[in-house]
């Protein structure tokens, strides 16, 4: 459009706030202007309706309403609604400005995109779609138009909710459906009714047209675009572009089922459905079909639609990948992708042009003899082909289903006429989870057009049970599990103060749980204790930090250097952070001091007295070493065999002469 004629809006300052800075678009139902929020100083972009528009009361309402219900969502993927307002008789919305351009836009300049490509840009589509869906929001107007591309790369959706405001004003009125034709699904076709189905029904034919760079169903005028949707298939976007891989058809033929029920039921599993998908394609898929050709499908002679008797219809081609290409009788345009279709026409096919002048006088003319028997000969024909259909030409054998997901299953017993449902499931070592392992009829059984197969689907392996490999080295662990048909995951390492190094702490799973076998069982392996850092510690903290570790220390001394402390550790062997096991032999080094109790060959050895530390749970020679460095004699008794102290006495805690015995037992 031509900006650069004088907008009287522009300079002007909506509600004290919104100064409008320049004109961007213009559509069926309001101007799009960059403006400036003065109150929070930033770039925002104001929709202003239509002054006919403005007029209606009822329309001013819904958008209102509709306008709010979009402000309440919040999702990185949706165009943010600031705001709403009237000011100087206009009514406008501000919102989230995104610069950059849409998807429209993208479409136009490259024709087609690839698979991995078109999926990148659906998630977060309908990751915004399917947000809206939960808070109750329906779209309504999904299509290329109202898809941003940022500047940034982020992808948006704009304009939540709003075409409901205008589609309900209009058929209030005139009973028309509003809507972009190339996208409306067959239910709005027929009745304007619309929910999140619809939405995933026009997400579908937008995938459709990202991977084809063409719009499933073509026609020389919007009626014959909508009979279409209500009365044939999307075709497959492997008959446009050769080479696109089944799962693809699938999600396609799913999102765009003419039947609501057999669609995704809204967005989010649409979503999830895309995402999958996507994880299947394989990486460079994009780079292998760049070069494929699409299949070119015979399109409508444009010239063959002409003004009506009355003159109220003028054909004309529509922009390169709008919504709509034609208009016909009875026809209203509403903006530049959408249209208004009478409602009691939605189902009826184009008729085309009359018969010429003189085929119409043959047709009229009464037959003869000859014309009799030729349609004697064309009953004949005609109820051959009846019982042929009825009997061999309406049968098909089971196709081979096996290994397939569910939704490929669909399609391919929709192209022999037949229809699926889901019985059981069943384990299988051989097929995948999901993935159909059993049909019933058996296949190569043949079956009428219509019969319903009965598909059995793959529960995955059997589930096995996970074994204790607690305190076994890695690699026997490794062993242990797959001895059973686990795979080994991945090692998470974690300290311990009782398993070494090295050695398994536990599953993730836990031992002793179900697991498929197809999934990884994580193991916890211990990295052993981590050195602290004994450095400036005083000699009684540093041997009770490593007691407690189970660490065997062997203390050096050295002369403090001047002014420093005694009894002070000024160094360590193992450095700190290192990783060492229980047991292992530490070096300390701490300067001179006095004679000290806890050394028994100290020939100054006052004979003091000592608390008895604790010792329960250590091993023998672990509580052997701590007491006699708190200066006590040590005494052991049997108990039941085991290496690890069950009981002292007397008790921890208890204040004892530095020399006093005492016992332990296991």
């Amino acid at each position: 459009m031509d900006t650069s004629v004088a907008d009287p809006l522009v300079g002007q300052v909506l509600d004290g706030r919104y100064r409008v800075q320049s004109r961007v678009a213009q559509g069926g139902m309001a101007t799009v202007y960059v403006g400036h929020d003065t109150k929070l100083d930033r770039t925002v972009a104001l929709k202003v309706m239509h002054a006919n528009l403005v007029g209606d009361e009822e329309f001013v309402r819904r958008f209102i309403a509709e306008a709010k219900h979009a402000a309440a969502l919040s999702h990185p993927s949706v165009v943010a609604v600031y705001d709403q307002g009237t000011s100087k008789g206009h009514v406008f919305l501000a919102m989230e400005y995104v610069p950059g351009r849409t998807l429209r836009a993208l479409l136009t300049e490259r024709g087609r995109l690839g698979p991995r490509e078109a999926l990148e840009i659906m998630q977060p589509v309908l990751a915004a779609l399917g947000a809206a869906h939960r808070a109750g929001v329906i779209h309504r107007d999904v299509k290329p138009e109202n898809v941003l591309l940022n500047a940034d790369g982020r992808i948006k959706v704009a304009d939540f909710g709003l075409a409901r405001a205008e589609s309900a004003s209009k058929q209030t009125k005139t009973g028309m459906l509003i809507g972009t034709v190339g996208y409306l699904a067959p239910e709005q076709v027929i009745s304007g009714d619309a929910d999140t189905r619809t939405d995933v029904y026009a997400a579908g034919i937008m995938l459709f047209e990202l991977l084809t760079g063409r719009q499933p169903h073509q026609g020389g005028t919007p009626l014959s675009v909508a009979y279409k949707h209500v009365n044939e298939a999307v075709p497959l976007p492997s008959s446009v572009v050769p080479g696109l891989p089944p799962q693809i058809d699938a999600l396609v033929a799913s999102a765009t089922n003419r039947d609501p029920a057999r669609r995704p039921s809204d967005a989010v599993h649409f979503h999830s459905a895309a995402g999958e998908v996507y994880r299947t394609l394989p990486r460079d898929i994009d780079e292998t079909l760049a070069g494929v050709s699409p299949v070119t499908a015979p399109m409508p002679d444009p010239s063959a639609v002409s003004s009506s008797p009355e003159g109220s219809t003028q054909a004309l081609p529509a922009p390169a990948g709008a919504g709509t290409q034609m208009l016909g009788a009875g026809t209203q345009m509403l903006g530049p992708h959408t249209m208004a279709i009478p409602r009691d026409e939605h189902t009826q096919p184009d008729p085309g042009p009359p018969p010429p002048a003189g085929l119409r006088g043959r047709l009229l003319r009464p037959p003869g003899l000859y014309g009799v028997i030729a349609a004697v000969v064309v009953v004949v024909v005609l109820l051959g082909g009846v019982v042929w259909s009825v009997t061999l030409g309406n049968t098909e054998r089971v196709p081979k289903l096996v290994g397939l997901s569910e939704e490929q299953a669909r399609v391919e017993a929709a192209k022999l006429g037949l229809k699926v449902k889901r019985g059981d499931s069943r384990y299988d070592q051989k097929i995948p989870k999901d993935r159909v392992v059993d049909v019933q009829p058996k296949v190569g059984t043949e079956v009428k057009k219509g019969t319903l197969l009965t598909l059995v689907f793959s529960k995955g392996k059997k589930p096995v049970d996970i074994p204790d490999v607690h305190n076994m080295p890695l690699d026997q662990a490794k062993q242990r599990l797959q001895s059973v048909g686990l795979q080994p995951g991945d090692q998470v390492q974690q300290d311990s103060t009782t398993i070494p190094r090295g050695y398994v702490i536990k599953t993730r799973p836990a031992a002793g749980t179900s697991q498929n076998p197809d999934d990884p069982v994580t193991l916890v392996v211990s990295s052993g204790i981590k050195m602290p850092n004994l450095v400036n510690m005083r000699r009684d903290q540093a041997n009770a930090a490593l007691s407690k570790l189970g660490l065997n220390v062997q203390w050096q001394e050295q002369d403090p250097a001047p002014n420093q402390p005694e009894n002070i550790v000024v160094g360590q062997n193992p450095p700190p952070g290192q990783q060492v096991n229980r047991g292992d032999s530490v070096q300390v080094t701490v300067t001179k001091g006095q004679c000290q109790w806890w050394n028994p060959f100290c020939k100054d050895n006052d004979g003091g007295q000592g608390t008895v530390p604790p010792v329960t749970g250590q091993t023998i020679a672990v509580a052997r070493q701590l007491l006699r460095q708190n200066g006590f004699q040590v005494k052991v008794s049997k108990g039941n065999g085991r290496d690890i102290v069950t009981g002292q006495n007397p008790p921890a805690g208890t204040p004892q002469p530095h020399g006093a015995t005492i016992t332990i037992w296991h």
